[in-house]
């Protein structure tokens, strides 16, 4: 499960229009918006791409998108 409200923040934080990120995803913005609400879940390489265009650390990348499976 996404921390989609982390998720959010970095988007915000970019100044990356969420248009363009799903663009790059290759994906609708609703599809995007779809997984920003948990309804579907981020495939391994949407993740990689959102996190070099996010400029996500790997800490960062593990407390958005590995939140719920790591303990």
């Amino acid at each position: 499960m996404t921390n989609t409200k982390a998720l959010r923040a970095a988007i915000e934080a970019s100044g990356i229009p969420i248009s363009f990120l799903a663009r790059k995803l290759g994906i609708t913005r609703e599809s995007f918006y779809n997984k920003l609400k948990n309804e579907t879940e981020f495939k391994a390489s949407e993740i990689a791409t959102l996190s070099n265009l996010l400029r996500l650390s790997h800490d960062q990348t593990n407390h958005i998108f590995l939140l719920g499976l790591v303990n």
